[in-house]
Parts: C-alpha cells; structure tokens; sequence
C-alpha cells in the first residue's frame, strides 16, 4: 500500500457522534506514551500531522484522518494506562474506546495494538486484546520503539509479547519511528485489514 496524502478531520469525544465518512476505520489503540502519534506520523509521512507529547495521556479524544482521500480513515483512539488522570478520567477514556469499538462495528476494519517492545504486555494490553476477540475484531500487534533494543533483544520481546498475548510471533510487527524500521511490513499489515474488510 502508497500512502500519497493523510490529514487530519476531526476530534470527537463520543464516538456516536462521529459521522458515517463511507470508508473503512483502521484504529490506533495502545497505552499512553506507547507512541501512537509518532506511529502514526510514520505511517502517512508527514512529521507533525498526529501531535506528539513526552507526557502520557495528550490524546484524550478519538482522532480521524483521512488517508488517500477516503480510502480508509486511521482514527487515534485514547491512550489507556498509566497516563496521570484521575480515576474517573481514565473509566471515562476506558468508556470512549469500548464505545469506539462497539458503535462503528462494521465500519471498523481491524485494530493495531501498540506495544512497547520493552514492555511485557499487561491486564489492560491483554483486556484490549479481549475487546477485540468479544467484538469479533481483526488486529494486528505493532511493537514500537524497535531501535531501542538490539536485533537479539528484539527477537526475544517478540516472543515474550506473543506469549503474553496469545498470539503468534509473525503477529508481531516490530517498528521504530526513529529508522522507519518495520514501516513497510505495518503498511501491508494494514492493507491485509482492508482487503479482508
């Protein structure tokens, strides 16, 4: 898959008010600070189009941009985790995204979970993971900041994640938004979710 345009459309508290744009959803979702912007900002080629933070927890809305004119949307859902909210806020991001996952059905073609490969996948990671098997969803796990870690280290988080998650090794797209490691294998990833859509 070319990505020849991205833009960003809109933010959206409630995911019911998100209109119909006639296209397949791919969905970002990961835990705060996983880089989902800069993940995203990788994949349209286009530094500043997603806003990246060092704080946890900047995206606290559900965020749309337009690929291709129309071809899908990728929509940036909350970061979940250990963002520094208070408790109500993060039932309320944990609601919008539940929400996300159950009022586009059918428009939704898969998900891509971000995992920080240094990380060992946690309960909300596997509750994620959970949501999608409940809603009948395609995802595909995308391991991010690979260039933190050697090629050996990365090959052993895969198969630490893969275990933790249930998931196959060759599941598990390791990337690095630094080198644009993995960026191809994630676009075709996400071409895979479109066709299958």
């Amino acid at each position: 898959m070319i990505i020849k345009k991205a833009k960003f459309v809109v933010s959206q508290s409630d995911s019911r008010a998100c209109k119909d744009y006639g296209c397949p959803e791919i969905a970002v979702a990961g835990k705060s600070n996983v880089g989902k912007s800069s993940f995203i900002n990788m994949i349209a080629g286009v530094s500043g189009l997603a806003k990246t933070s060092s704080t946890p927890g900047r995206t606290r809305l559900i965020n749309y941009f337009d690929f291709n004119d129309g071809q899908f949307m990728l929509v940036d859902l909350p970061g979940y985790g250990f963002a520094k909210v208070d408790d109500n806020e993060k039932k309320k991001w944990g609601n919008m995204i539940e929400g996300y996952l159950a009022n586009r059905f059918g428009r939704i073609a898969g998900v891509l979970v971000l995992i920080d490969i240094r990380r060992t996948p946690d309960a909300l990671d596997k509750q994620m993971v959970a949501y999608l098997h409940y809603y009948h969803l395609p995802f595909a796990i995308i391991a991010t900041k690979g260039d933190k870690l050697s090629k050996m280290q990365q090959t052993k988080q895969r198969q630490i994640i893969a275990s933790t998650l249930a998931v196959g090794v060759d599941d598990i797209v390791v990337t690095s938004c630094q080198n644009k490691q993995g960026l191809q294998q994630a676009l075709e990833r996400m071409e895979g979710l479109l066709v299958n859509a």
